[in-house]
């Protein structure tokens, strides 16, 4: 059975409970499917990898609300929908299309090339070098070690506040923020307003401190650029290309970090096999991201003329989900064993970056860190087991994030 008609719309659940199940009951309803998002928000998601690469793909498909949502006008009305203002009432490389995405992206990329990435490698190494000192300590005399917060956060944390200068005692407040927006469970107007302050005051004072105490750093940098050429990148433009980059610089790593520790933990055989070389961690790293993508479904892009999918007609002025984990998770695309988490099948086209024009410019930073973090790991405790209990994991809440909750384990097994 196909569904194409939006009285028919499938709500997705906030809390991201069962992801893949949730993917697979949309996948028997058709190749792109109406849902209503958290707060009764209507869009479309795709349901295959070649489905929704075309859409990325395809120039007819924009990001900008502004000009091309037509909801958008409509948005002050409903006070549940508020919560969608984070991802698409901001403007930044997420929220524009053609010239203007173009523009941003040019502004952020040069800080993320393969030198400068490189370059970076010595300090991802120390700062993992410390971190598993702090994970030993914890897990002296057989404790269960919860790896999330101790391992999986601090790395990308810690580098992505170095890389944007962003002091001490912002620090705490940049991943309460990130954590908030990514939190799709209580879609009301407390919640968007809280995420609005958090960004005036973190990201608000991260400016303010950073053009008082210049230095060797992105937010610098981009400050320079908006005070010697305010045609380049506005006032507004400032404080969510900050939001955009700091926020995907280390909350999609963390679920990179965390879900490929639980694979690998979940499979002994796999993890002999990446410990004896027959596979590599490269290979561990691109699985997970198709299996277990940092991020599930992100809102929204926005169809500029009505588009055709299948049998289906996506009206123009329609949201469009961009649904990196069906993408993934697709048996037309990767076999019936699509759920299977199997590193030699080496599944490097899955789409959990991006792709194009649209690819992820911090995919090299997240790559890096994980393949530092991961064998570091499993190198000093060759006996890590999980600490998972009956009941299993938690995924966080959000059916944007794909990750889970906690991370426990025991070191010496």
């Amino acid at each position: 059975m196909t569904v194409t008609d939006p009285a028919d719309r499938v709500a997705l659940d906030p809390f991201g409970t069962d992801i893949p199940s949730e993917i697979a009951k949309l996948r028997a309803l058709g190749p792109i499917v109406p849902v209503e998002l958290p707060g009764g928000i209507p869009a479309w998601a795709p349901t295959g990898h070649d489905v929704l690469k075309e859409l990325i793909l395809d120039r007819r498909v924009s990001k900008d609300p502004r000009l091309h949502w037509r909801l958008w006008p409509e948005l002050a009305e409903h006070p549940s929908w508020g919560w969608v203002l984070g991802w698409v009432g901001v403007v930044n490389m997420l929220t524009t299309y053609g010239p203007e995405h173009a523009r941003l992206r040019k502004l952020v990329a040069p800080s993320f090339t393969h030198k400068r990435t490189e370059a970076m490698r010595p300090r991802v190494e120390s700062i993992t070098a410390e971190l598993l000192d702090a994970v030993e300590r914890a897990g002296a005399d057989g404790a269960v070690v919860d790896l999330r917060p101790l391992f999986a956060h601090e790395l990308p944390m810690r580098m992505i506040c170095e890389l944007f200068g962003v002091p001490d005692e912002l620090r705490a407040g940049t991943a309460e923020l990130v954590a908030a927006i990514m939190d799709t469970s209580d879609p009301g107007p407390e919640h968007t307003a809280f995420v609005q302050e958090r960004i005036g005051t973190v990201l608000g004072g991260l400016i303010a401190y950073k053009s008082g105490h210049p230095g060797d750093d992105m937010t610098t940098e981009l400050i320079r650029v908006r005070d010697e050429d305010g045609d380049r990148l506005s006032d507004e433009e400032l404080l969510y290309t900050l939001l955009l980059v700091i926020g995907a610089g280390f909350e999609t790593t963390v679920n990179l970090i965390g879900n490929a520790v639980v694979a690998l933990l979940e499979d002994p055989e796999q993890l002999a096999a990446v410990r004896s070389g027959a596979t590599t961690w490269d290979a561990v790293i691109d699985e997970t991201l198709r299996v277990h993508p940092s991020i599930a479904s992100l809102p929204l892009r926005f169809a500029v003329e009505d588009l055709t999918v299948g049998d289906v007609t996506v009206p123009a002025g329609d949201a469009i989900l961009t649904t990196y984990a069906a993408a993934g998770l697709d048996p037309a695309h990767y076999g019936e064993a699509a759920h299977v988490f199997d590193a030699g099948r080496g599944a490097d086209d899955h789409l959990a970056f991006g792709i194009g024009v649209h690819r992820c410019v911090g995919a090299p930073l997240a790559r890096l860190e994980a393949l530092t973090a991961l064998p570091a790991l499993f190198d000093r405790f060759p006996a890590l087991a999980p600490a998972f209990g009956t009941g299993g994991l938690r995924q966080v809440p959000s059916f944007i994030a794909f990750g889970w909750q906690e991370v426990p384990v025991r070191l010496r097994g």
